[in-house]
């Protein structure tokens, strides 16, 4: 696969790293005195030094001879350099910032390359986000190749989103600069059963040479993974069990463990490398979602990477689990993922092997942060008129709306209550007796139910889902957001119809976002008018923002680790057990709606 990321192509270059390599040209930049991180061979050298040219490496090992007058020298100074760090699986809309902003956090961190999946802003905005994510990326150095989204509705038939994408979409798209595969591969189902429109999709991902990436949660190892490998699917990031990554290793597929800001699936799932004397190569570290406050106070792949460490992993692993492999899973192992030669000069340094903290990046030979800043500019972003504006209820909202009729002569109904799993994707259908007062059935703080409702926003529909959900915590006051993957519409939730109103109106009026209200006031808000997903404003700010919903949060009872994600994931009707979007509740084991009602 042709390399569009580094400054230069290998082809363009070859002459000047060979006589750079012999000594006959000098180098622009050598580093001297360090202890290489060798992923190839998954060693530490020392004493070793990195020649460098035209964005390249040209040698490692000796590179005296490489020194000329005009040479930059850097001396390592004995400490350790390691390949740039690669995250595999990234939606960066789910950080709430802008990609240029989110290279601004991640790069100083040791951050080099990301396989970002726009599918969020996709969603609500179709082909015209993903490109306005892309353009973006380009005015900082951090390398964001693109997947392009395979699942706009992330399940036909069960949502209703802002666009549609298939085969036709896919294969203009394939054809993008800055392109690199298939977004993930939700709709599993679809796959396992030879739709012709997702196997149209896969189709034309082959045709172009690109890579497919999956998204396989279901705890079944048997034919239905054969099955979804088969149809060309290279990795996945949706293991929740160790045998699930041990499964997928087994078939030849790369298995994402993932550690984000909500999902902390990666100390379970990585027993199957701890416990099994296996082959790691199709082993990668990811985060999937990482929010702005975790940037800015743990970091990025280096906190992964730490947190692996301290649950068993050999660092040297780690690190390859963040360089060579994911490279080899995106078959740019030949040009990114390792320092050798002719590899792209993507370098990061650090002092302690056990408790890596990055103190320089070096993206294609060039310094662009040292000490947990930037070196170089980062310019403004620009995206166009038409991601924002995207709040179209098309009806007014008010208490009423939030209204849930008992079935007719009955005060106490068995309801279907999704119970969330903090800290997971998953959830739980509970079957729970509910009250009925006046012939409508309310929240129940007693019990840690909420109401909570998914509005249609993009296209004026006025479709709306009404249902329970369990384990927030929360004692009054409500929520709204519309980060609610993946269609993204509006979701609400609530001790009481007021404040889910107020809430929900609130983000109606700044053109969507996060609130949180209680007592008739509106206690937080984190305004997202790019898509109703991101802000353009610096990760700080947006840090700030969100650690003042947090607090808003804890203020109305919820305890959990960031509520807001797993909120979030209320409505995405690809991931057992029962989901809640526009169109009702989503047995998400069988695949068909359900009613609120279990009788």
């Amino acid at each position: 696969m042709l390399n569009k990321f580094c400054k230069k192509p290998l082809y363009e270059v070859t002459r000047t790293l060979a006589r750079v390599a012999m000594g006959a040209e000098k180098a622009e930049l050598v580093i001297k005195n360090a202890k290489l991180v060798n992923v190839c061979t998954a060693e530490i050298q020392e004493g070793i030094d990195v020649a460098i040219a035209e964005g390249r490496i040209a040698l490692v090992g000796d590179a005296a001879h490489c020194i000329g007058e005009r040479t930059r020298v850097i001396d390592a100074g004995g400490q350790y350099v390691a390949p740039g760090f690669m995250d595999a699986h990234i939606h960066v809309e789910s950080s709430m910032i802008s990609v240029g902003e989110y290279a601004r956090a991640v790069v100083p961190h040791g951050t080099t390359g990301i396989f970002m999946d726009p599918h969020e802003i996709c969603n609500v905005c179709g082909p015209e986000g993903v490109r306005a994510m892309i353009e973006d990326a380009k005015r900082a150095p951090l390398k964001a190749m693109s997947n392009v989204p395979s699942c706009v509705p992330a399940v036909a038939g069960f949502e209703d989103t802002g666009s549609h994408i298939g085969p036709e979409e896919v294969r203009q798209m394939m054809a993008w600069d800055g392109v690199m595969g298939l977004g993930e591969m939700m709709s599993f189902p679809n796959v396992l059963g030879a739709d012709a429109a997702i196997h149209g999709e896969l189709a034309e991902t082959l045709k172009a040479d690109q890579v497919i990436t999956g998204h396989y949660s279901v705890p079944e190892t048997g034919a239905g993974l054969n099955a979804f490998i088969a149809s060309g699917i290279r990795c996945c990031h949706e293991s929740t069990r160790a045998e699930d990554v041990l499964e997928k290793m087994r078939r030849g597929m790369y298995a994402l463990m993932r550690y984000g800001s909500a999902w902390h699936d990666m100390p379970i799932i990585i027993r199957a490398i701890l416990d099994n004397r296996i082959d790691d190569r199709f082993a990668c570290l990811i985060s999937d979602d990482t929010h702005p406050d975790t940037l800015v106070e743990d970091g990025h792949m280096d906190h992964i990477v730490r947190c692996a460490i301290k649950e068993g992993l050999d660092p040297v692993k780690a690190i390859q689990f963040v360089t060579i492999n994911p490279a080899a899973c995106f078959r740019m192992d030949h040009e990114m993922g390792s320092i050798a030669p002719g590899k792209c000069a993507d370098i990061v340094f650090f002092s302690d092997l056990n408790d890596i903290r990055v103190s320089r990046t070096i993206i294609d030979g060039e310094v662009v942060a040292e000490d947990g800043k930037m070196t170089v500019e980062i310019g403004k972003a620009h995206f166009p008129a038409s991601v924002y504006d995207t709040m179209h209820v098309g009806h007014p909202i008010t208490p009423e709306s939030f209204k849930i009729a008992a079935p007719e002569g009955r005060t106490r109904v068995k309801t279907r209550v999704i119970e969330i799993i903090p800290n997971h994707v998953g959830n739980y259908e509970k079957l729970i007796d509910l009250q009925a007062k006046d012939g409508l059935l309310e929240a129940d703080p007693a019990q840690d139910i909420m109401k909570m409702a998914v509005f249609e926003r993009h296209h004026a529909t006025g479709t709306v889902g009404r249902g329970f959900v369990k384990g927030f915590g929360f004692k009054k006051g409500a929520m709204a957001q519309t980060v609610a993957h993946d269609a993204h519409n509006l979701l609400v939730a609530g001790t009481n119809d007021g404040d889910m109103a107020l809430a929900a109106n609130t983000l109606i009026q700044c053109g969507g976002g996060l609130c949180a209200a209680a007592d008739g006031k509106v206690l937080a808000l984190v305004p997202l008018p790019i898509a109703g997903l991101m802000n353009d404003l610096p990760v700080e700010e947006m840090a700030a923002l969100v650690s003042s919903l947090s607090g808003a949060w804890r203020e109305m009872g919820c305890m959990i680790n960031s509520p807001y994600m797993t909120m979030a994931l209320i409505p995405l009707a690809c991931i057992p057990e029962l989901r809640l979007t526009n169109r009702g509740l989503v047995d998400c084991r069988s695949f068909r709606f359900v009613g609120l009602f279990a009788e």
